[in-house]
């Protein structure tokens, strides 16, 4: 989602210039519509199964936007020029381990445009993009019923570790104080927590485990108003350019990972806990709290829809 903007602005400003993307086969679906895509190559288990292919392209040059082992592979076994972006893994170690903030004040997207400076390519400050499958009925029959006419919120409340999810609790205290209707948007994971938060608030539709993903992202663009912990649903919202509330955990927002929205756009609601000096605790995330309280979760100032 984050590279979506500078997928964009290379099209629109270099017409000519075919754009082909390597990623892991589970994300291709993010880009499959994507019109400023030519190709999609997807990645399995084993890199050198699609080194072949990429070669017999003839590339005229490599854009590196993930800057790991994977794609210093590709780089070395393609051997043409290369573009890329500092990602400033000691300023970010330091910031983790010591609560040295010597991060740019700058998000990752605007690293990538650095990245890139040399080809002449402008960010054009229109955020990110998301395509939907070209289909229609992606929102389930009974939830557009639910849905149509009203006004609501909808809430993403997963997160690849724990530490980035905000606690049933403090979502049931929310929605109980809601005057929106709040739709809980989750995957299969989520499914038993947002039924104990469904028997728990009136005002809840549980959708988690329920759509697929351009299905999550048709109610999220209905939406008054998008909550979300940080985690790729954030930047979903953002690339709908909806009204964000984000909750944030154990990471920080000076990691540079906010909501990317328009420049002319509000900017998202950043909620966090600015009082614990074990923040940030990593620049991803835990299975569980490194210090047993989750304070930075379980203390957050609660919010008003």
């Amino acid at each position: 989602m984050l590279t979506s903007a500078v997928v964009r602005c290379m099209k629109k400003q270099i017409p000519e210039a075919e754009i082909h993307y390597l990623t892991k086969r589970r994300y291709a679906s993010l880009l499959a519509y994507n019109p400023y895509i030519t190709k999609v190559y997807c990645i399995d288990d084993e890199l050198s199964t699609i080194l072949p292919a990429l070669k017999q392209e003839k590339y005229d040059s490599i854009i590196d936007l993930h800057k790991n082992l994977r794609s210093l592979r590709v780089k070395l076994a393609l051997g043409i020029k290369t573009y890329s972006f500092d990602k400033l893994n000691l300023e970010k170690w330091l910031l983790v381990n010591f609560k040295i903030d010597r991060m740019p004040k700058l998000h990752l997207v605007d690293r990538y445009f650095e990245g890139i400076a040399s080809l002449n390519i402008q960010n054009d400050g229109d955020g990110l993009d998301y395509f939907f499958a070209p289909q229609k009925n992606l929102i389930p029959a009974n939830f557009t019923l639910q849905l149509e006419g009203i006004d609501y919120a909808a809430w993403a409340i997963g997160g690849t570790h724990f530490t980035k999810r905000l606690p049933q609790n403090q979502i049931i205290k929310v929605a109980n104080n809601s005057t929106l209707p709040i739709v809980l948007l989750g995957g299969k994971e989520e499914e038993s927590v947002a039924e104990e938060i469904e028997k728990s608030c009136s005002k809840v539709i549980n959708a988690c485990g329920k759509t697929d993903f351009d299905g999550s992202a048709a109610i999220m663009a209905h939406a008054k108003l998008i909550l979300t912990n940080d985690t790729g649903m954030m930047h979903i919202a953002a690339a709908l350019k909806k009204r964000i509330i984000s909750f944030w955990g154990n990471t920080v927002p000076e990691l540079g990972m906010t909501a990317y929205l328009p420049i002319d756009h509000e900017k998202a609601r950043i909620v966090e806990n600015k009082n614990l000096n074990c923040r940030p605790c990593s620049k991803l995330g835990f299975a569980k709290c490194p210090k047993g309280h989750f304070k930075c979760m379980n203390d957050l100032e609660l919010v008003s829809l």
